[in-house]
């Protein structure tokens, strides 16, 4: 199995490409710039296993949430990608991707079996978070719950099942601290430095498409969670 997979809906800009369980990566804390950082990225993975986009079996991206800008651009050039290569896509979600990461690291951090829940939250600026919560699935790597937009003080409103060790990753929790102190007592780690990453996306993509879960490039789209997309917050803008 051979997918591409990129991610510009954060700070983050990622592609990674995994050819039968190997996967390669590359990354970059940009802020702006995504537009013309991905397809280098790309091109670079490509030429690097010598492979063309048409060996590809598919193409995932991160489909949200995050900044707008970065979102629109994950999902054009996918679809233009895929379009022009005859290849399906694969939609993955951003705090799907995020929480991957953050269970993949409880586990390295504390052995296996690792966390049995990853609560992720992303600053959607003008004083809300984009929320979710994450655990592992043996078919799909992982399941996402309750994926939304609230306040902080509101967010993961729903009540934690009791005795889940649980961690929390993305930079909500740095940006809100409220968020973190509501529930102190549900997490073992908070790790507020971690965005989601092509990396994660690719093996998710992977489970996808093994799942038949692969949609045509027309039918790949964005997920904002917001209506307003504009704000003016000092955080970079992906671009």
């Amino acid at each position: 199995m051979k997918i591409l997979a990129l991610d510009t809906a954060t700070e983050s800009c990622s592609a990674a490409l995994l050819i039968d369980g190997q996967l390669t990566s590359r990354e970059e804390l940009i802020g702006r710039g995504h537009a013309e950082r991905i397809l280098p990225m790309i091109d670079a993975l490509l030429t690097s296993a010598g492979i063309g986009l048409g060996a590809l079996d598919a193409i995932a991206f991160g489909r949200g949430p995050g900044a707008f800008t970065g979102v629109r651009i994950a999902v054009s050039v996918a679809q233009g990608l895929a379009f022009g290569a005859g290849l399906p896509t694969l939609p993955v979600s951003d705090l799907a991707a995020l929480g991957a990461q953050a269970l993949a690291r409880s586990s390295a951090e504390r052995g296996a079996p690792g966390a049995a829940e990853a609560l992720v939250a992303l600053d959607a600026r003008m004083g809300e978070v984009y929320h979710g919560r994450v655990r592992p699935d043996a078919r799909l790597g992982v399941v996402l719950f309750e994926e939304g937009l609230a306040p902080p003080a509101t967010a993961f409103a729903a009540a934690l099942e009791p005795g889940l060790w649980r961690v929390a990753a993305g930079h909500g929790f740095s940006a809100y601290p409220v968020l973190g102190e509501r529930l102190a007592a549900s997490l073992a780690a908070v790790w507020p430095d971690l965005l989601p990453r092509a990396a994660e996306i690719a093996w998710l993509g992977a489970a996808a498409l093994a799942a038949g879960l692969a949609v045509p490039a027309e039918a790949a789209a964005p997920v904002y969670l917001r209506d307003q997309v504009a704000s003016q917050s000092g955080r970079p803008r992906a671009q």
